[in-house]
């Protein structure tokens, strides 16, 4: 393994995004405090999803992991859509890199983004409510392997995509609205027999469950169960995108 090479974009891409760090990281921070205070200040008087948490400290975790969720998607999809776009994806298919040295510069960069801006909405929510932590172990792994998997699907969307239309599609239709219906404002087990069943197919879900696990050790399915899903989606997301890196499709012609 060429770990010169590795080790140089990935220190490209964190200088992409660190350049617009008030873009990259801060922006996030600030939009999730946003939905910290108005849907805490609206509902924290009426709703009590686990015994003895607070609607405002149940609604932290879900909203650091649909940061990271967004932010790991995005900084993968959005750098190889800019180098494609721009034309200076040549300099990076020219040196003697694999696609297994590409696929984990991009990746890695990606969680760090992600991880930086969950540790910065984790952070300021602090200022609001003291959240417990049950589990080290558990907020570990469910933080770095969503990141990991939301970093390799942001290579597969920027690869397919050829403008910035399609991958602005894929976000508004797939990211978001798997994201925002993953129980990050509520328990699944408030809705309806039929949308309890829908969630259960949602990946999104088992990444926020078992994340907020690590804090309050309670769940709406068993974080086990929860940390094999993410694990399998981690695998077919990471196969898939290397097979693309591997192929060369849409980046050799």
């Amino acid at each position: 393994m060429n770990i010169r090479g590795f080790y140089t974009l990935f220190c490209k891409e964190l200088l992409r995004f660190y350049k617009v760090a008030v873009q990259t990281i801060l922006a996030p921070v600030i939009t999730a405090l946003l939905y910290l205070l108005v849907f805490s200040h609206v509902l924290k008087e009426h709703i009590e999803v686990y015994p003895d948490v607070s609607y405002t400290a149940f609604l932290i975790p879900g909203l650091i992991m649909m940061a990271v969720i967004q932010n790991s998607f995005a900084n993968s999809s959005s750098s190889l859509i800019q180098s494609k776009y721009t034309g200076n994806i040549l300099f990076i298919l020219l040196p003697p890199l694999s696609y297994l040295e590409f696929y984990l510069a991009f990746m890695a960069a990606a969680v760090v983004r992600g991880v930086a801006v969950g540790t910065g909405v984790l952070l300021t929510s602090l200022f609001f409510v003291d959240l417990p932590l049950h589990s080290m172990l558990y907020l570990l792994l469910f933080g770095i392997m969503s990141s990991a998997t939301l970093g390799s699907m942001g290579i597969i969307a920027g690869i397919w995509a050829d403008k910035f239309d399609h991958l602005a599609g894929f976000q508004n239709f797939v990211i978001m609205p798997l994201s925002f219906l993953s129980g990050v404002f509520y328990s699944i087990h408030s809705l309806p027999d039929i949308w309890q069943t829908a969630s259960h197919f949602n990946p999104f879900f088992y990444m926020i469950d078992g994340f907020r696990y690590s804090f309050f050790g309670q769940s709406d399915v068993d974080p086990l169960f929860s940390l094999s899903v993410v694990s399998l989606f981690l695998l077919i997301l990471a196969s898939t995108a290397m097979w693309i890196l591997k192929s060369g499709y849409k980046l050799r012609n």
